[in-house]
């Protein structure tokens, strides 16, 4: 990976769920964060400046984010059901890159699928915890959706974004209803 690639730009862009920090090298799209207010903000880029090995640079505008803020716009706008991105898995690797793959591009908008579901979807039947795990590790919700990941029960299960988050994206698809307030 050259240097171009390995630079990271990012921004925080507003949502219909709060502000949100996007990051991308040349790769693609690295991270999402959730509630990008200064203090998460500052930690997540400090946890890229050591996971990555570059020093972000804020880029708002940039060519390298403008695709992904049109597309998150337009899935909170109801417009978009399939994000067509480019994504750097850098931050992801293993199992949990493997499950986080799978749910990509297996758990299509307005569904959901349970942890141990997804465990057998990638050859790990006995690993809903593991997955668990998986999705609280997601360098990339929202595009990479661990909010369709629910408890076999029927419960929401857990949520890096917090729960309001999770049932508030699972409304805008249609899997629960709209919150009143």
């Amino acid at each position: 990976m050259d240097s171009d690639e390995r630079d990271v730009q990012w921004s925080v862009v507003p949502s219909d769920i709060g502000p949100l920090l996007l990051a991308a090298t040349g790769t693609g799209l690295v991270n999402i964060a959730f509630h990008a207010r200064p203090a998460v903000r500052d930690t997540v880029l400090g946890r890229l400046r050591t996971r990555l090995g570059a020093d972000p640079v804020e880029a708002p505008g940039s060519a390298r984010l403008a695709e992904a803020e049109r597309q998150l716009a337009a899935y909170f706008a109801g417009g978009l059901r399939t994000f067509s991105l480019d994504l750097d898995w850098s931050l992801a690797s293993g199992f949990n890159r493997e499950v986080l793959r799978e749910l990509a591009s297996g758990v299509p908008y307005g569904t959901v699928v349970g942890y141990g579901d997804l465990a057998g979807r990638v050859g790990q039947p006995g690993a809903a915890q593991a997955v668990g795990a998986a999705m609280g590790s997601n360098p990339l919700p929202v595009v990479v959706p661990c909010h369709r990941v629910v408890e076999s029960g029927g419960g929401l299960g857990g949520f890096g974004g917090g729960l309001e988050t999770k049932r508030r994206l699972l409304a805008l698809e249609g899997i629960l209803p709209q919150p009143l307030f």
